[in-house]
């Protein structure tokens, strides 16, 4: 008897493929397929599309709920127009088709190239998956450099304008000065100006409650609502001073544009980095300014001379590494100077404790000699580690433990978004319902507005839910790439005595401090969580 095959259809096309004309939308794949499932008798249990997704890797939700059912026995056979679909790396591509489905028992069918595995192994599949990647590094370099030109050409893209501009109504890319919210930038500069520190300037802005950038944006743009839901009203004033940093530091208020600030580690793995000034894109007089090069300049000099360096002159290492585990902001660093009772204290806190007090987050109080001594004998366990071991055996090792931590991650993360996905899936059947029953007169027009409005906000709040959890997917992806820089970089370093400032942001991203605890003995207990430049955290 003939198997039954319970068939999944896997469609998928990315922003790059869009941008390069490929002739595959959603819709053509989807006919392709039903057509061809049609033909073989294959039945169809259901699509998995992810649309405006790269297949350079596999962290797309709508794969991941494919093996999910492949995992729960409901799919035996999975079919895609071609290789491509599936993905552009040819060794995760190889791996999905050569062993993973296979163990699974699942059948894979790539119809335009001819793959299918019931048939056998294909020879000509592995240089199909090759040819696909280096169509992505090539379609990259593309994309790189058209957005290069555009940026040469005075464009400025994000997702929302700084705050003091908006976009220009006509001409996509293009700022304009915003006469309602420039003058809150004014101030900011007036006030740095005349040698008022950023402390004292947070602290107007929020005595004065003049609104965030978050929340500017969040009515202007519907962004980040997620932040203020549930929040208290000062939330929408609630200047932090890295806010007040930003907007100093910032060159689009004197009319420069500048780009190419963070990048990914390589067109396979998106994860996020800052890159060296020296690769910074800058190009003046791209728009007006809303603040003289005059005021720049004063507000600047003001700036540097406010900044003094301890009293014997020490140097803070871990400057901008060390993050809160509640909060997300950094930790400050104290410095006490020594007594005949106490001695020297050094220690880092909580930067929304300490200008905020206990009711927004607590200390998280850590000594520095503490932090010192955790994060020298980490980094000189992985020198030796990176000297000793073949490279091979530690690669795999390190990719082993990374991608154990984002799969532990990553679980509550994915679950959170299929349950959004769910919610959006039911809302938008309840939309066609309502429509219905207005049709057939079965609810009131009141009623029926009513229902729209409330359904709709809900929609608007899930669907940036949606997004920002798959950013955060996203971002924790992490391939042979990242471990293969990260493995190159430590072993610069044959032995290591000390810490210094540029070998620790040269090998770290950052240090997550949870809050101390006492167990049972009431012995305090606190943890520390290092993740490292490209591979994330692997101890």
């Amino acid at each position: 008897m003939k198997q039954q095959y319970n068939t999944a259809l896997y469609l998928r096309l990315s922003r790059d493929d869009d941008l390069q004309g490929e002739s595959g939308s959603i819709s053509t794949q989807r006919d392709m397929l039903t057509q061809y499932c049609r033909e073989q008798n294959l039945k169809i249990i259901g699509e998995y599309v992810d649309d405006g997704w790269s297949g350079t890797n596999f962290d797309r939700p709508n794969f991941q709920r494919m093996i999910d059912d492949i995992e729960d026995g409901k799919i035996n056979c999975v079919i895609t127009k071609d290789l491509s679909r599936l993905g552009r790396n040819y060794i995760l591509t190889g791996q999905y088709t050569d062993f993973y489905f296979p163990s699974k028992g699942v059948r894979y069918i790539a119809v335009s190239d001819g793959v299918d595995s019931e048939k056998g192994e294909s020879e000509i599949a592995p240089f199909l998956n090759i040819l696909n990647e280096m169509h992505a590094r090539q379609t990259s370099k593309k994309v790189k450099a058209a957005m290069k030109t555009r940026f040469l050409n005075g464009a400025h893209y994000a997702s929302c304008a700084p705050i003091g501009y908006k976009w220009h109504p006509e001409i996509k890319g293009k700022l304009i000065p915003d006469e309602d919210t420039s003058w809150i930038v004014q101030k900011i500069f007036d006030l740095a100006a005349h040698g008022i520190g950023v402390e004292k300037i947070r602290r107007t802005l929020d005595e004065e409650k003049i609104p965030t950038p978050a929340w500017l944006n969040y009515q202007k743009y519907g962004t980040f609502a997620h932040v203020f839901e549930g929040q208290p009203e000062d939330k929408r004033h609630r200047w932090i001073k890295g806010h007040v940093k930003a907007i100093l530091h910032n060159e689009v208020y004197i009319g420069n544009s500048v780009h190419n600030q963070q990048g990914t580690v390589s067109f396979k793995n998106k994860k996020r980095i800052r890159r060296a000034e020296d690769e910074w894109l800058r190009v003046e007089n791209t728009h007006e300014p809303i603040i003289s090069r005059e005021l720049w300049d004063q507000a600047h000099a003001r700036i540097n001379s406010r900044k003094r360096p301890s009293k014997d002159g020490e140097i803070q290492i871990f400057s901008g590494l060390l993050k809160c585990a509640d909060c997300g902001l950094g930790l400050r660093f104290f410095h006490t100077n020594a007594s005949a009772k106490s001695g020297e204290r050094k220690h880092f806190m909580c930067t929304t404790y300490s200008e905020f007090g206990k009711n927004r987050c607590s200390t998280h109080y850590i000594k520095y000699d503490a932090v010192y001594n955790i994060v020298l004998g980490r980094l000189q366990y992985w020198i030796s580690q990176a000297n000793e071991k073949d490279n091979g055996e530690l690669l795999q090792r390190l990719l082993k433990s990374g991608n154990m931590q984002r799969t532990k991650e990553n679980a509550s993360t994915k679950k959170e978004l299929s349950r959004t996905e769910k919610r959006l899936q039911e809302l938008d059947n309840l939309f066609v319902k309502m429509y219905e029953d207005r049709a057939k007169e079965a609810i009131t027009e009141r009623n029926f507005v009513m229902l729209s409005a409330k359904y709709q906000e809900e929609q608007t709040q899930l669907e940036e839910k949606k997004q920002a959890l798959q950013a955060k997917l996203e971002k924790s992806a992490q391939d042979a790439d990242g471990a293969e820089k990260w493995l190159s970089l430590i072993r610069k370093y044959t032995e290591l005595t000390e810490l210094t400032a540029p070998l620790l942001n040269e090998l770290i991203d950052k240090i997550v401090v949870h809050q101390a605890v006492n167990d049972e003995e009431g012995n305090r207990i606190q943890e520390i969580e290092i993740y490292y430049r490209f591979v994330g955290k692997i101890d």
